[in-house]
Parts: structure tokens; sequence; C-alpha cells
């Protein structure tokens, strides 16, 4: 079985990934920064940002693969997959335009915690279920 539907996600996250890793280079390249942000405010986000993206989706990405192994439902998957890409671009946008508060921030942050543990519910669940049976 090809888990078609994590290797759609998984594309369109690498996209982001991508678009967020130029963002960090241009800006470097712009400001004539070679490592790290050289004290520069906008550089400093974008690198969290793009720090974010890289701590959180691959979990992400590999629970939704192992859910589409395990036969979870494709509503399901296609839920938590396309929820992720949202959460991910509502942070990176959140987070690009101001360091403190903002509510694209938040709401990515919330929304991808939320899609993990539903993530990680739903494994727990098709583990529990198969062993029981």
């Amino acid at each position: 079985m090809t888990p078609r539907i994590t290797l759609l996600v998984a594309s369109l996250h690498a996209l982001l990934y991508v678009a967020l890793s130029l963002r960090v280079v241009l800006l470097r390249k712009g400001r004539g920064v070679g490592i790290g942000t050289g004290g520069d405010a906008e550089l400093a986000r974008a690198v969290r940002v793009h720090g974010n993206f890289a701590e959180y989706v691959p979990l992400a990405l590999l629970l939704l693969a192992l859910l589409e192994l395990a036969g979870t439902p494709s509503g399901l998957l296609w839920a938590f997959g396309l929820g992720l890409l949202l959460a991910r671009v509502l942070h990176a946008l959140g987070l690009a335009r101001a360091s403190g508060y903002s509510a694209g921030r938040f709401g990515g942050t919330l929304l991808t915690f939320l899609l993990l543990a539903a993530m990680a519910a739903t494994g727990l669940w098709r583990v529990l279920a198969a062993t029981a049976s």
C-alpha cells in the first residue's frame, strides 16, 4: 500500500519548508549575515519560523504516514494532513509579522498541538483496538 495521502501532504509541506528556507537565505544575504541573525529582529523571526517548522512537522508527518499505513479512514487522514498545513501556514504568517502575540501564531500553534494529540490518540486507539481483537 502506497501512503498516497501522506505523500501529497508531505510534498506540500516540503514546498512550504523550501519557501521558509529561502526567506532565511534571502534575508541573510540582504543583511550580510553569514550565520546566525546578526541581531536583526526580522531575520531572527524568520529563523524561528523555519526552526519551529523543522521541529514539529517531521513527527506529525511520521504519525500521518503510520496512520495511513495502519488503514485509518482517508477522510481523517485528509483532515489531519491539511489541518497541519493550515496550522503551519498560520504560524509562519503570524510569527513572521511580529515576535509577540498574534492570532496566526497562537492559532497555528494551538492547531498543531491539537492535531499532534489527535493523531497520537488515533494511533493509540488503532493499536489497542487491534490488540483487543
